[in-house]
């Protein structure tokens, strides 16, 4: 395992409105009340929580993101969310470009490159979401087809502004099929990844992003994934919605750091 400082990420996806949130986050803080500081702890919960979150959170450890912005700053753009709206509520990270907007909402390369402009714009930290279907890896395309998303996620970035950008490897196969990538699969994209940040940033750069594995990650596997040399932490789903099984992900990677 490297020296960058894993990042244990709950995606909490259309789950958790106020009260509910309240409930998980009053289950992780009671199951897990100090943390080190070797590890970073970010919950992405729903719109609608983000601000009662923030707030709920103030005086711990964990930190909070958005699940999604818009690349515009305002303006008639009914249900969006700005870059600003979410700086001002407390945000440090925003998901951009996951699978599942990129499925059912038509996201293309091109608006998740304006987001990552527009989320860095207000110093929030894109956590940039790659990753294959199935039919792609069985065809042997994988490599490619996520090199092509890492380049048009970078398009127009330098090597500083891309040490202030998270990436998130989601094999689309392994999000909440229960089916995950083998550690040897998952190491094996995390440090093509890497080369392809070597290739547009230099060493230093690829070296100090942060990439994490996001596909099926639990307690049962988390170990045998998070000792990879390349894999930086985990994006977690389903997981993250119950507080005993993100706690236990969260001690499992304060214990290998």
């Amino acid at each position: 395992m490297s020296t960058r400082q894993l990042l244990i990420a709950g995606n909490w996806k259309m789950n958790g409105g106020p009260y509910e949130a309240a409930e998980l986050l009053d289950g992780l803080k009671s199951l897990k009340k100090n943390f080190t500081d070797d590890i970073d702890v970010l919950v992405c919960p729903p719109f609608v929580s983000l601000s009662m979150a923030v707030k709920y959170l103030h005086s711990s450890d964990i930190q909070v993101g958005a699940q999604n912005l818009y690349y515009e700053d305002n303006g008639a753009f009914t249900g969006e969310i700005s870059a600003s709206m979410l700086a001002e509520s407390g945000c440090n990270y925003v998901l951009v470009g996951h699978s599942e907007r990129r499925e059912y909402f038509g996201e293309t390369d091109d608006m998740i490159n304006k987001k990552i402009k527009k989320a860095m714009a207000e110093r929030i930290v894109p956590i940039i979401c790659v990753g294959e279907k199935l039919e792609t890896r069985k065809n042997d395309g994988h490599f490619k087809f996520v090199s092509d998303q890492i380049r048009a996620a970078y398009n127009g970035l330098d090597s500083v502004q891309a040490l202030d950008t998270v990436i998130a490897y989601e094999p689309v196969w392994a999000i909440g099929t229960g089916v995950t990538a083998t550690p040897e699969q998952a190491q094996e994209m995390h440090a093509f990844i890497r080369q392809e940040l070597e290739a547009l940033f230099g060493n230093d750069t690829a070296g100090a992003v942060r990439i994490l594995y996001g596909g099926s990650m639990k307690p049962e596997n988390a170990e045998e994934l998070l000792t990879q040399e390349d894999v930086d932490g985990g994006l977690i789903g389903g997981a993250s919605l119950s507080a005993k099984s993100f706690a236990e992900l969260i001690v499992i990677a304060e214990n290998l750091s």
